[in-house]
């Protein structure tokens, strides 16, 4: 099948070079905005850890004494204009990934369907923002970036083949600032991240409940998620007993869901939680901690400081 879709990949290959060389022509105009633009991005169709990622560079930026804002487009939002993620936003206002960026950090985050509209947005309400992290858009031209990070899991770019007979989103290698291997195997040079589970699950109230009180019950574990079965596995390695697996698109809406039997415990992740908890209020959130080795650390700090003072 991937060989019978290759012609169909050469011609959106074709059509993606053509993009590329309209902006470095200047035919299409890439906006740069007064700020330090971080994008955390991947070349492969679905989720690579790009959100987590989002947030551990949040946090760590803060506490190198910047002011930190993030954009995104809000994918699975139901809205079209530029907006900030508020206390009290819904999933389908902001999408679910800004949602819990804004919640799980403080900082601001701002939406549109095109990312410059909403750094714009977000630097007009917070000029002191200095660095601004695009959560997804490493093919949005149209925002000039100062750095651009490449997020791989272990599937690497797969058969090396462009949609739709291969992963590809664009031609791989192309020139990044760096490259994070997300998953259990490092494909291809690049710095290390390890991804695993937080020793606890939040409840609806933002209370820790603690993973071990868990152990030897039935859980019911559902994941709107782009690869689901990945977190079911990860709970299962925590020794968790997982008597039901519910497996979702990814930022699946939860418009339907059917409440849950009474007696079992519900756990999801941290991104289906908000859209989870007014139909299931007793559901546990269980975060993802994804921590990326020091020498990566070092890497995005010197390139930082480097780019904010040039």
């Amino acid at each position: 099948m991937a060989w019978l879709l290759r012609p169909i990949a050469a011609f959106y290959g074709g059509l993606i070079g053509l993009r590329r060389l309209a902006y470095t022509t200047g035919l299409f105009k890439t906006q740069r905005v007064p700020a330090l633009v971080i994008v955390v991005g991947n070349v492969v169709a679905g989720g690579a850890g790009k959100t987590p990622l989002t947030l551990a560079m949040v946090r760590h930026l803060l506490t190198k004494g910047f002011k930190v804002g993030v954009i995104s487009r809000g994918h699975g939002r139901e809205t079209l204009n530029t907006r900030a993620v508020q206390h009290g936003s819904l999933p389908q206002e902001v999408g679910d990934e800004p949602l819990l960026i804004h919640q799980s950090t403080g900082v601001p985050v701002w939406v549109a369907h095109k990312r410059a509209e909403a750094a714009r947005g977000l630097l007009r309400a917070h000029p002191e923002v200095q660095v601004l992290i695009c959560d997804d858009g490493l093919q949005h031209l149209a925002l000039a970036r100062d750095i651009e990070i490449c997020v791989m899991d272990e599937r690497g770019i797969g058969n090396g083949w462009l949609l739709p007979a291969g992963p590809l989103r664009e031609l791989w290698p192309r020139p990044v600032d760096a490259v994070l291997h997300t998953g259990t195997v490092q494909i291809g040079q690049g710095f290390r991240a390890k991804r695993q589970l937080a020793d606890h699950a939040l409840n609806a109230q933002g209370e820790q409940i603690p993973l071990s009180s868990l152990l030897n019950r039935p859980l019911h574990a559902v994941a709107g998620l782009a690869r689901p079965e990945a977190f079911f596995e990860m709970l299962r390695q925590a020794g968790l007993t997982l008597a039901r697996t519910t497996p979702l698109p990814d930022h699946h809406n939860y418009q339907n869901w059917q409440a849950a039997d009474k007696n079992g415990t519900v756990l999801c992740t941290e991104k289906d939680a908000a859209k989870l908890w007014p139909h299931e209020p007793n559901a546990l959130a269980v975060p993802l901690i994804l921590t990326p080795e020091n020498d990566f650390w070092t890497t995005l700090d010197t390139l930082v400081q480097h780019r904010i003072h040039s």
